[in-house]
């Protein structure tokens, strides 16, 4: 009886390290991919959405200041005709 018992422990213990060697390689893939993407990403020109909505601010400000100054010189030239 003990024998048998030995040999399902042995068993047991095996498959429990299979499970921990298979998380351990899920992991480590999963690092790699992260990684692989990470190095993908920087060597593209992205911008973060911080600096896209700094510069959409900045034109949004342009257009207005554009807007006011075409409103200003229509009304110099109306003034001077």
């Amino acid at each position: 009886m003990q024998t048998r018992n030995k040999v399902l422990d042995d068993f047991s213990q095996l498959m429990t390290n299979a499970m921990g060697v298979a998380q351990g390689a899920k992991d480590e893939a999963q690092t790699a991919m992260n990684s692989m993407i990470d190095r993908w990403l920087a060597e593209r020109d992205f911008v973060t959405r911080e600096e896209f909505e700094a510069v959409r601010t900045m034109a949004q400000k342009a257009r207005e200041e554009n807007e006011a100054l075409k409103a200003r010189i229509e009304a110099l030239e109306a003034s001077a005709k």
